[in-house]
């Protein structure tokens, strides 16, 4: 034992000198980054890393006090962020989260996409295919106290009134815009909360959200202002109704995982599509901050069917080409 400490002590003696410059470094690096340290001193700092690294080596190798391995190795981890680490500023990061990262995790699930879009669209026409054959059906899809007049036994110019109103009347359709904002939020933040679930929640909820979009459409084009409604809710429905069929295809992704590991331990499985699946709830984030926006001014402001209907297709373009349009490679 006497002679493991000698060894321990005359270890510490030669090479603790090097420990501690490199310690002070990093201390100035972590208070105030890399432009804290001269030029010097950077050149420095990859030489004391590779001799704490054999430092690291020894002391395990000889089996030292577990303390001065712990420091080491400690030191050791610190020093290998700043020497490898990648050391990008916040905006740097965040521009290429937006222009690689995201767009990248989406095109990932192309398939849980097109998954959630077709039960969206199946949900859509069941709804409005029974809401046309019996009016009644609407109120299976659209709460009563949400109607507030606009149901099946509205005359057509109250419900054309409704497409146009800026507010200044009570009969407005910004109670039913809010609601229909905080419903599609919450459903995509459920969507992709419940996928663990063998992406059976997620399901319904894409059904159920497509199914309220049917019985709205419906009642409309029953009066004849189908073109009107659809340029009304699509101003800002492109955008959301996007982000919460990204949400359900992030949940099926986390799913699928659970149901269906593969080679992988279950539990490796859920972990990896959930981090790609959460990449992808920020760009969810993003688009219902957006569609926010657009459904707070632009559906106000703008009046006019055909401009209406030209936002939303810009807006489908848009988000199509940033999602999905070609992009040069990062620089080796």
């Amino acid at each position: 034992m006497a002679e493991l400490q000698l060894k321990s002590h005359r270890f510490r003696d030669e090479r603790e000198a090097d420990w501690r410059r490199l310690e002070a470094l990093l201390a100035r690096v972590e208070k105030g980054g890399a432009r804290k340290l001269k030029r010097d001193e950077l050149v420095e700092m990859p030489v004391l890393y590779r001799q704490a690294l054999s430092s690291l080596s020894v002391a395990r190798a000889i089996s030292l006090d577990q303390e001065l391995t712990a420091y080491l190795e400690s030191l050791c981890t610190r020093a290998y962020f700043f020497v490898y680490g990648v050391r990008a500023r916040p905006l740097e990061r965040l521009a290429d989260f937006l222009v690689r990262d995201l767009p990248k995790a989406v095109q990932a699930l192309w398939r849980e996409t097109l998954v959630s879009a077709a039960l969206t669209v199946a949900g859509t026409i069941s709804a409005y295919l029974l809401v046309r054959r019996d009016p009644d059906w609407f109120y299976s899809f659209i709460p009563g106290q949400l109607a507030e007049g606009r149901e099946p036994t509205a005359t057509t110019a109250f419900l054309k009134q409704t497409l146009y109103d800026r507010g200044d009347t009570h009969h407005s359709l910004a109670t039913l815009a809010t609601f229909l904002f905080t419903h599609n939020s919450q459903v995509a933040l459920f969507a992709f909360a419940l996928g663990f679930a063998l992406c059976l929640p997620t399901a319904g909820l894409m059904l159920m959200n497509g199914c309220m979009l049917g019985a709205f459409l419906a009642l409309f084009v029953s009066h004849g202002l189908g073109v009107q409604a659809t340029g009304w809710l699509m101003i800002h429905g492109v955008t959301e109704l996007s982000a919460v069929t990204l949400a359900g295809a992030a949940g099926f992704s986390i799913g699928w995982a659970v149901a269906f590991p593969g080679d992988k331990r279950r539990i490796d499985a859920a972990t990896d599509a959930g981090r790609r699946a959460a990449t992808v709830m920020g760009g969810v984030i993003l688009m219902l901050f957006v569609a926010g926006l657009l459904e707070g001014f632009a559906r106000q402001l703008i009046t006019n069917d055909v401009a209406r209907l030209s936002v939303a297709a810009a807006t489908a373009v848009a988000w199509g080409l940033y999602y999905y349009g070609p992009r040069t490679r990062r620089p080796s």
